[in-house]
Parts: C-alpha cells; structure tokens; sequence
C-alpha cells in the first residue's frame, strides 16, 4: 500500500472567468494526504511561465529540427526546507499554504497550438529518501494587460478594391467596404458594411470570414497554422446592378485572445471580405483586427482612454500622470493679510482665496497634498482549505523570501503651492510742483478820472473843428 494517497494543488480564483494576469497575486494550498507515516526530505512549490516552439520539416531526403524556448518568471518556495534533517510527518491530511506575486512584466497570454504554447502553471514536488520524488502540477490561465493603443483601436476602417474582367467576362467590378472598430472582444459582432457596382457581365457573391493566423519562430524559421473561425454569404448579385450589403459577422467565444507580445509566437486575426466569381481570381479586402479577452475591452474601451486613479483634465488639460494637480491660486502675487503697507494701495484684510476651476460635484476626486501612489491591483483572496477530513494538518506558509518587484522609484511629492512672490516696493516719482494759476488783472476798484483834480479838457481840444482848419488853411 502506497504511502502517499494523493498529492493536489489549489488555489483561489480571483474573478468568474478564473484568470490571471501581471501583477496578480495567486493564493492557495499545497495538500498531502498520507496513509501512513513517511519522512520527508524537502516540499516546495514553484510557479512559472514558459514559451516553447517544436517542429519538423523533411527536406531532400533529411529531417530538419527546430525549436526555441522562452521563460517569463519562475518563482519557487519551500514548505518544508531543504537540507534540514528528514521531517516526519504523521498519518492524515497536511495542508500547506502558499503565495505568490507575478511579476508585473509585459508577458504573454497563456496559448496551446499544434507547434508551440504558452503555458502558466503551479508545481509542487515531495522529496523523499531512496524514493522517486512526487509531484502535483495545476495549469493557470493567464491573460494578458499588455495591448497597445486600446483607445485608438475603436475607430472605423475603410477599404476598396477593383477588378477588370478577364477572358470570360467583360466589363469591371468594383467594392467599398467599412468595419465599425478595430478591435474586438471575443463573443462581440463585426458590423460591415460593402457597397458592391457590379459593372461585368458575370454573377458574384459577396462572402465574410474571420481568419487567425498563428506564427511559430525558431533558429530564422517561420511556420504558419491558418484557420476560419466563421464565415457567412450574402445572396448572389447579377450582372450589371449595384447593391449595399450588411454583414454581423459573430466571433465566438471560445476564440483564443491576439498575442503580438511573444518572440517565438503570435496570433493575428484578419476579417476578409470578397467577392466569389466563377473562373476568376476573387478581389478582396482584408482588415486586420485585434480580439481581446471577454469583457476587458469593454471596460477599457468604451469608456474612453484609460486614466488611472486620477480623470485627466483636472488640472492643466489632459495628463496621463498619477499624481495629482499642485494646489495653484489663479492670482500669481497673493497679498498678505493687511496689504502691502504702502500708501496709496488698496489692502486687504484677509489674503483672497486660491481659485480653481473643479467642474460638477463629483467630477474630481480630491487628491492628498503629499506623495501618492498607484499600486498594481492585488487580489485579497483568503486562504481555504478544500479538504474537510477532521485530521487536516494546517501548516502556515513559510517565512522564505518571496518574490520582490523591482524597487519602486523614490516617492516623489507634488510641486508646492505657487510661491508668494513679493513685487518690488513701489517707487513713488517726485511729486510735481504745484500748479500756480497767471495772475489775474488788477480790479478797477478806483475811478481813474478821479484820481486827480484837475478837468478833464475840452472837447474842442480833443476834436478841433473843421471851421478852425480852414481858417488856418488860409
């Protein structure tokens, strides 16, 4: 009787779709059932991530191989520590709990193809004297956060082609075609809209498909896995007619996510839009697209770009950044309390209040005054135990270091508030000298022709007579 009667791994999933991603921490237990007492010589527990490309190709009479290998992280930790003396552990059930923080590094999603995969996983293994070591493994499904230009991937695409007829027809035929996005989430529908002028004397039929497109790399080689993920046909269009075709064209759900992050593995989708003619090559459009996991482009797309803990254009127009505005008053020479204390300028009895614009109630969170943060989101799973035998062992997971991120840079706080700048004491120019009015004309207080006694002459003396002019003519 074997003395080991099961050796399992579990962990605790952090959402409904069981996934993990970069920066997740993964919880769980490491859980040995014995049936009777054995000595242990060491038990840890790794986790792990790995790219891995095979395949053959003959050529002239000999085989070629080629592979290539990538690792991501690897993390180990010790429940039982090795090289101390052989631990003995008693009949029953031991549970040992573990935790784990994935580094949060741009690290593919988790892929299985004919010629390669990527795969994240948990091992435990059991090392015992003079026995072969046990071991448990537990797959992660691991989703990617890395997708470039989220935001600029939701607009429109637009295409076209044109064919000349050959020997078996005559005329041309030519075809506009619009896709609403360029990005969708697996289970969405791709809305394409055709405008078809069939100018040729030959019938035609308007066809849409979802193609993926997987590409293995190894030693300077490629090798392709073509597949149709859906298609559908619209009605045949005569000869000489034009017709506006629409097409919802579903992507399952179950397609694998676009990986465009791996060096020896991508997934790439294209939406191919063409016209069948019998005994011709067929025009056609092709529109590349991105699929994303089941509801994280909806949350990071169709509410806009992406803005972290703080909506950008608080303060200063749009910023990506992750700290929060300075406190700045909109009057750039705030005045003390009391004024400036020079004559001739208006004080004020307290120092105006620091404007700023803050939009609706609600609109922006208020943000503290000293340095801030934005750590990676980490899942608060608690630790469980499957097993409900009432002879559970529970060990605490161990004191071992684990896995530390890279040091964070040095906290950095937000610049102060704007400096109260003095302005240079005012500079009073030399008062000007006082306007003196011309002086004014003496009054006529007095009589001039009474200033003395004498009488004033004669008229004839003044005006002599014209008789008297005469006579003196004479």
């Amino acid at each position: 009787m074997p003395s080991v009667k099961s050796f399992t791994i579990t962990y605790d999933a952090l959402n409904e779709h069981d996934t993990f991603s970069q920066g997740d921490t993964i919880t769980g237990s490491v859980i040995l059932e014995l049936q009777k007492e054995i000595k242990v010589e060491s038990l840890f527990i790794k986790a792990k991530g790995d790219a891995n490309v095979h395949w053959s190709e003959r050529r002239n009479d000999r085989t070629y191989t080629y592979s290539s290998h990538r690792r991501y992280f690897k993390l180990k930790q010790f429940l039982i520590p090795q090289g101390s003396n052989d631990t003995v552990l008693p009949q029953g059930i031991h549970v040992y709990k573990f935790s784990f923080t994935i580094p949060p590094d741009n690290m593919p999603s988790s892929f299985r193809g004919h010629y390669g995969k990527i795969v994240y996983q948990l091992e435990a293994k059991l090392g015992r004297n003079w026995r072969l070591d046990g071991s448990a493994v537990k797959e992660l499904k691991f989703v990617s956060r890395s997708y470039p230009d989220l935001y600029s991937r939701m607009s429109q695409q637009v295409g076209s082609t044109d064919k000349k007829m050959g020997l078996f027809s005559k005329g041309h035929t030519h075809m506009d075609v619009t896709l609403d996005k360029r990005a969708y989430a697996a289970g969405e529908t791709v809305m394409i809209v055709a405008k078809i002028n069939n100018s040729s004397s030959s019938d035609m039929t308007p066809k849409f498909s979802l193609n993926r497109d997987v590409v293995y790399r190894a030693n300077g080689r490629t090798k392709h896995e073509n597949t149709v993920c859906n298609k559908m046909a619209d009605s045949c269009i005569k000869a000489r007619t034009q017709k506006e075709v629409r097409c919802a064209l579903q992507i399952p759900l179950d397609v694998m996510v676009s990986i465009q992050n791996c060096e020896i593995i991508s997934v790439e989708y294209n939406v191919k839009v063409y016209l069948d003619i019998s005994f011709h090559f067929d025009p056609e459009v092709l529109f590349p697209v991105v699929i994303f996991p089941p509801g994280f482009a909806l949350i990071n797309c169709n509410n806009g770009p992406p803005a972290g803990p703080y909506p950008p254009g608080a303060y200063g127009g749009p910023s990506h950044s992750d700290f929060g505005p300075p406190a700045v008053s909109m009057n750039p020479f705030p005045v003390p309390p009391g004024g400036f204390g020079y004559p001739g300028v208006q004080g004020y009895s307290a120092p105006p209040p620091a404007t700023m614009y803050a939009g609706p109630p609600g609109m922006y969170p208020t943000h503290p005054t000293q340095g801030f943060s934005n750590p990676m989101p980490q899942g608060n799973s608690p630790y469980g135990c499957p097993s409900s035998s009432s002879s559970s062992v529970h060990h605490p997971p161990p004191t071992a270091p684990q896995f530390h991120p890279s040091p964070s840079a040095p906290a950095v706080y937000p610049p102060p508030s704007a400096m109260e700048i003095q302005p240079p004491p005012f500079s009073q120019s030399p008062a000007a000298p006082a306007y003196n009015l011309l002086p004014s004309a003496p009054m006529m207080n007095t009589d001039f022709l009474s200033q003395s006694g004498e009488a004033p002459p004669s008229y004839s003396l003044l005006f002599p007579s014209s008789n008297t002019e005469k006579s003196d003519a004479k």
